[in-house]
């Protein structure tokens, strides 16, 4: 597949949406924000207890709520008492973030498979079924990105990695290093490669030969030190200066 064209690389990618202070990540007035400016938006996707799926980065929901317990225990009907810190905004349901962004910028989807692969990934293929919107789907977990390869072998998809701190993801020393060294790639097949900026360049990346995301960029120094070694940045917490 040829992405040199793709949206992609077209412009920088908004990290849970334009979130600052008073705006909370992965909110809908966080994407509302991001498509007033015209940056396709990253989100974070995961299931809760009924099957819903929502869209909220963490495991547990002590740092972005007021709340204690893990996010996988929810029902839908939680969700309109769950205030995202410092805030009027609750999280957000998959189908509510499609239906806001409407294909307007596009999305970059990530996946965070907490039990199984299969049933958070199939869900989201259902959802995004009838969406007519431009959307890439990436995951830390090599199994999720090979589930949409072999389903949906026409969706862009993206192997995110790093070079782990120790205890600094839950996997075994063999597996963490397998995952850094992108040596899972047989089993993903992606598209593109969405690496840590902190840890760009390095010769597993560069081997590869695939098209590179940088993560997470939160200054224009930051960018200037990794542009040259990336196809385009997930950035936050500022507006990048890429002209």
């Amino acid at each position: 597949m040829d992405l040199k064209n793709s949206w992609l690389f077209a412009k920088p990618i908004a990290h849970r949406g334009l979130h600052n202070e008073e705006i909370p990540e992965n909110s809908l007035l966080s994407y509302q924000k991001a498509i007033e400016c015209g940056f396709p938006i990253e989100i974070d996707v995961r299931l809760i207890d009924d099957g819903t799926v929502i869209v909220f980065h963490d495991d547990k929901l002590g740092r972005m709520t007021d709340n204690d317990g893990y996010a996988s225990n929810l029902r839908v009907t939680d969700l309109p008492q769950l205030h995202l810190k410092g805030s009027d905004q609750t999280i957000p349901t998959f189908e509510q973030v499609l239906e806001l962004v409407n294909g307007r910028v596009p999305l970059l989807i990530e996946t965070k498979v907490t039990v199984k692969v299969g049933p958070l990934e199939s869900k989201v293929v259902d959802l995004l079924k009838g969406y007519k919107g431009e959307f890439a789907l990436q995951s830390f977990d090599p199994y999720s990105i090979e589930y949409f390869s072999n389903h949906e072998p026409d969706y862009l998809r993206g192997q995110l990695s790093s070079l782990f701190a120790k205890g600094s993801i839950d996997l075994s020393h063999f597996k963490r290093r397998a995952l850094a060294h992108l040596k899972v790639l047989k089993i993903s097949d992606p598209h593109f490669i969405s690496y840590n900026c902190a840890h760009l360049p390095n010769k597993y990346v560069s081997k590869t030969g695939l098209p590179v995301l940088a993560w997470t960029v939160r200054s224009n120094a930051e960018y200037e030190k990794v542009k040259d070694h990336c196809d385009n940045i997930i950035f936050e917490r500022f507006l990048p200066e890429t002209e």
